[in-house]
């Protein structure tokens, strides 16, 4: 996933008119609390000197463009798909106002009333602990947890490093800056880091990773918070277990009996049942939410307030993985019986140990998500807290362990049973398929001064027009985590160059910035927000087409993720979840019937062939 920087080099960088002095006593004031910690420092990950939030007061909001240079983007991309340019109306606002979408986004999310499995929910798999003892579930389990609690703690006492995108290492990513910015007023710390080339990311998502879950409402789903749940939630064979990990003084339980209560959990011979709740919540949300008002008025409200205020979900599952295709149909969708999709993250876990992160969209991005995943998986590497061979405490499991029972009636029995079909039903017409291109990664193509990223995304478009003789409107997602409260930006792959380029090679292989969607989509919200009526933009056919984008594409490349997948957004897609590695090249694409993915994926590698032949200098074949 790129990060949008480029339009904070605009940004008028004034000096705002304070007592400089009483701010720099305040911050002396907050630095002197954040060391002055009395928990073990085996609770956190790290003690970061600069406070985890300390450059959030001062992010820039995302700067709205003029309105004609939103339109001029918008039509260089009709142009990929047209001949000639298409007409458009003038186009006024009443305000130049900065206007957030973060607020409209989230609408967007929870006011979707498809099922948030394969449309929302993606997955990122864990690498394997290069230790492979250390991969056996048990010790993977109980150490995936300790380290996931303690980034929990580091990050809500302030000590986590806050996100910052450096742009030049040697001087930002020190020691001598983290000391002199720590002291700078949190209202002013982003100008400092401008100052030296370093850009400060929002997280303001984070307090949302950790006991949240989305709650099914009719017409609108909300987001819950309860920061005073100590419980997790395990769920094996579709049973639903809680038990505390953090105590009552707010600190880790120790190791030692979280080793013991996952072993207990791991063997009990409980059934799976017959009707598992978990199915409940890969339902059309507004029929979730009237199951889920059954369920509470049938005596569950407890249970339900348990599931939803656990710290999150780890789901120990009995299945050892095949091959990258079983753990990318595993880990993105699964049977639907041992997950709660709805839990704003779940680890998954496998009988062989393979893991990986399932996580519920609404509430953040995959910024947020991906930088718990390296911490937890650098933590679990270098720091284990159990080893192979580790004595589980002798406490007594049984009595801290709670295992979740529901009340069933006929409603809610046959609507667990129609849920059950739903999902079979869909993730039946789910193909997904993988290459690893292994002829050139990134060195190559940065020797050669291209952007890897964009001849990745050129390969698409060759491989599709390879394919099926014409450009498909393509969406690849773009972090605006640079800005206050920053969401994701479309990034349009597809232009009028890359199509003649891809002309070039597919036809002719013997001759030779900013975004528009987030505006347009404000400008959209805010029409119907008032009650106006839409301009002609948005009910032109063109409008439509671009956004039916039939190339769905993401990337988040880190030594901690092995692959990430998700389904494609429209019925004739294709979810392209891609890496760019340094000497390789590997794609994770699904599709439904109307696609073929294996073919699609040929063509992606013989793209990539040609693409690379041309940087060598040789001849096309």
């Amino acid at each position: 996933m790129a990060t949008l920087l480029s339009a904070q080099c605009a940004v008028c960088l004034r000096k705002p008119g304070t007592r400089l002095h009483l701010r720099r006593a305040a911050a002396r004031i907050s630095a002197r609390c954040y060391s002055s910690r009395t928990a073990s420092t085996a609770d956190y990950l790290h003690e970061s000197v600069v406070p985890s939030m300390h450059y959030q007061k001062s992010l820039p909001r995302l700067p709205v463009p003029k309105l004609e240079d939103t339109i001029r983007r918008y039509l260089a991309i009709i142009n990929a798909f047209y001949n000639l340019m298409l007409e458009t109306e003038h186009m006024t606002t009443e305000s130049n106002e900065s206007v957030s979408t973060s607020g409209p986004w989230f609408d967007m999310y929870l006011s979707a009333r498809d099922s948030v499995v394969l449309n929302f929910n993606p997955f990122m798999s864990f690498n394997p602990d290069p230790k492979t003892e250390y991969n056996e579930q048990l010790v993977r389990s109980t150490n995936m947890v300790c380290s996931a609690v303690r980034f929990m703690k580091t990050l809500r006492a302030g000590l986590l490093e806050p996100e910052v995108f450096h742009l030049n290492p040697a001087k930002s990513d020190t020691d001598s800056f983290k000391n002199f910015i720590r002291w700078v007023p949190s209202s002013l710390s982003w100008y400092g880091a401008y100052m030296v080339n370093a850009y400060p990311l929002d997280m303001s998502q984070y307090f949302r990773l950790f006991n949240s879950t989305r709650i099914p409402k009719r017409g609108r789903d909300e987001l819950l918070t309860d920061d005073k749940g100590r419980h997790l939630l395990i769920m094996r064979k579709g049973n639903m277990y809680v038990f505390d990990v953090v105590d009552r003084d707010g600190n880790l339980v120790k190791p030692a009996e979280i080793h013991s209560h996952l072993k207990y959990i791991l063997s009990d011979s409980t059934p799976a049942p017959s009707l598992p709740l978990g199915i409940l919540t890969s339902e059309n949300r507004d029929v979730w939410a009237g199951l889920r008002e059954k369920l509470k008025v049938t005596g569950n409200a407890e249970a339900l307030g348990l599931v939803d205020s656990a710290l999150f979900c780890l789901c120990l599952d009995e299945e050892s993985m095949r091959d990258h295709i079983h753990i990318s149909h595993n880990m993105l969708h699964g049977d639907g019986c041992n997950r709660w999709y709805d839990k704003s993250f779940s680890i998954i876990i496998a009988k062989d140990g393979q893991t990986a992160i399932n996580f519920e969209h609404s509430w953040g991005d995959g910024v947020a998500v991906l930088r718990f995943q390296n911490e937890v998986f650098k933590d679990t590497t270098e720091k284990p807290v159990v080893h192979p061979g580790s004595a589980p405490a002798a406490v007594d499991s049984a009595s801290a362990v709670r295992r979740l029972q529901f009340h069933l009636d006929g409603e809610l029995e046959s609507g667990i049973k129609k849920a059950k079909e739903n999902f079979d039903l869909a993730v039946s017409k789910l193909t997904i398929a993988a290459i690893e291109f292994k002829k050139g990664g990134k060195e190559q193509l940065k020797k050669s001064k291209l952007s890897p990223d964009a001849i990745a995304q050129l390969s698409f478009q060759m491989a599709f027009l390879r394919q099926y003789g014409q450009t498909a409107a393509t969406y690849e997602s773009c972090s605006t985590a640079a800005f206050k409260h920053g969401r994701t930006e479309t990034i349009r792959p597809a232009t009028v160059h890359t199509k003649r380029c891809s002309h070039a090679f597919v036809r002719e292989p013997s001759k030779h910035s900013q975004g528009f969607d987030r505006h347009l989509f404000a400008l959209r919200y805010l029409a119907n927000s008032k009650g106006r009526s839409l301009p002609s933009l948005y009910t032109d056919p063109a409008y439509g087409a671009i956004n039916h984008n039939i190339l769905s594409t993401s990337t988040l490349t880190s030594p901690a993720v092995s692959l990430g997948g998700f389904a494609p957004v429209v019925p004739d897609g294709f979810g392209v979840g891609y890496g760019v590695h340094d000497n390789w090249i590997g794609c994770n694409v699904s599709a439904y019937p109307a696609r073929n993915v294996h073919e699609f994926l040929q063509c992606v590698h013989k793209s990539l062939e040609d693409i690379f032949s041309v940087v060598e200098g040789k001849p096309l074949s």
